[in-house]
């Protein structure tokens, strides 16, 4: 009976060690599962790392794009709105012309005449008008330099030396100012009618 005990005693320890054995290669198996399925997490983790900061640098990029192109559009609207305004400036200025023509010729008795105040104040006001449109008289008088940029020369005082191509005697000063010129910032609308010499 002991043999019979003790067989079936080793029996039961093979089958328990058999067991035991199925246990650890399951357990084995598991834990490479596990390793596998961590790798894949990991990669697809890292894969949507890299879209989620792809996304985010492709919306920076797209909001500094938008920010840019608000300071273009507020840029170009204000160009706009300056230069919409010269058809009408120099429809303005030829008018500004004659009043200064005629308050230039105002003989000294008549100047505190309320007729010629009254006449001067109109002028006055279309001067501030263009004034405060961004309109600003393009500075030219006698002795300066001609400057083909902001001056128009009407005529060019003929001198024996220009004839024979000689131009030391040549200044190429304004002699007089025929026409006042204006500009808007840097964008000249008419250039000053010179006379050079």
């Amino acid at each position: 009976m002991t043999d019979e005990k003790d067989l079936k005693k080793n029996i039961e320890e093979e089958k328990n060690e058999e067991e035991q054995k199925e246990a650890k290669e399951k357990v084995r198996e598991a834990e490479e599962e596990i390793k596998e399925i961590e790798k894949e997490a990991e990669t697809e983790v890292k894969e949507l790392e890299q879209k989620a900061e792809d996304y985010l640098n492709g919306w920076k990029r797209c909001q500094s794009d938008f920010e840019n192109y608000k300071k273009r559009q507020a840029e170009s609207q204000q160009d706009m709105i300056r230069y919409a305004t010269q058809g009408i400036i120099l429809q303005i200025i030829p008018v500004l012309d004659n009043f200064h023509a005629s308050t230039d010729h105002i003989p000294e008795d008549q100047k505190e005449n309320a007729w010629v105040t009254g006449i001067m104040h109109i002028q006055k006001q279309l001067e501030t008008v263009l004034k405060d449109s961004g309109v600003e008289e393009i500075d030219a008088k006698a002795g300066d330099s001609f400057d083909p940029k902001f001056h128009e020369a009407v005529e060019d005082m003929e001198c024996k030396s220009c004839k024979t191509k000689d131009y030391k005697g040549y200044q190429n000063k304004i002699k007089r100012v025929v026409q006042k010129g204006y500009k808007i910032g840097e964008k000249v609308i008419r250039p000053a009618r010179v006379i050079v010499e």
